[in-house]
């Protein structure tokens, strides 16, 4: 009976996984987990790659919703939301504009600012035009450590922990390779937390863990 409900309730649901991003393996690693655990309840789920298959087709599968486990670009960062808007396809997680906001580092951080949240110091260094002169400033502005990311990366990819200058041009180098700028940052020791946010408004709870 419970079988029956799910797919009642939930319709035709299509899992997007893979994608053209970085983080392209990591999200194979989750698509997989979740896709499996939703046949497991009975829900009528579909596997679907957007790096193998297109827009076209995903409509053409006239699913009644779709589960977004992609990570990294044209997944997380709005693209794919604002494509399921047009398409009128309900799908999980945040809509267009904290997609796009939240996988920007540097543009968040800004918006904390702007709201009086402390957020570490930083600094925004071009990944093409800066010098090694500019590099060897950074350590003084912001202290020894301090972590150099690519601002649209996720998975820890694109990220280096400089301990001192001598790391500087090797970290720089690893991360400009993702990105057009790179997020220098001081180091802040301390837990790690994913904090996810289940529904909106009054009715929004946060699950902070490690």
């Amino acid at each position: 009976m419970m079988t029956e409900d799910l797919k009642k309730e939930f319709g035709k649901v299509g899992v997007l996984f893979g994608g053209r991003s970085a983080e392209r393996e990591v999200s194979l690693m989750s698509g997989k987990g979740v896709f499996a655990a939703l046949q497991s309840k009975g829900v009528d789920a579909h596997p679907f790659d957007p790096a193998e298959r297109s827009l076209a087709e995903l409509a053409a599968e006239k699913f009644d919703r779709v589960f977004i486990a992609l990570h990294g670009r044209f997944g997380e960062d709005g693209t794919l939301q604002g494509a399921l808007e047009q398409l009128g396809i309900p799908y999980t997680g945040p809509g267009v504009m904290a997609s796009s906001i939240a996988m920007d580092k540097v543009m968040t951080k800004r918006i904390w600012l702007a709201c009086g949240l402390p957020t570490p110091k930083f600094l925004v260094l071009d990944s093409h035009s800066s010098t090694v002169e500019q590099l060897r400033e950074v350590p003084d502005e912001l202290g020894l450590p301090l972590m150099l990311k690519a601002p649209h990366e996720g998975s820890t990819i694109g990220i280096a922990k400089v301990a001192g200058y001598s790391d500087m041009q090797d970290g720089f180098a690893l991360c400009a390779k993702y990105d057009e700028v790179v997020l220098a940052e001081q180091f802040v020791a301390g837990r790690e937390l994913t904090v996810p946010v289940l529904a909106e408004g009054r009715n929004a709870r946060a699950l902070p863990g490690d």
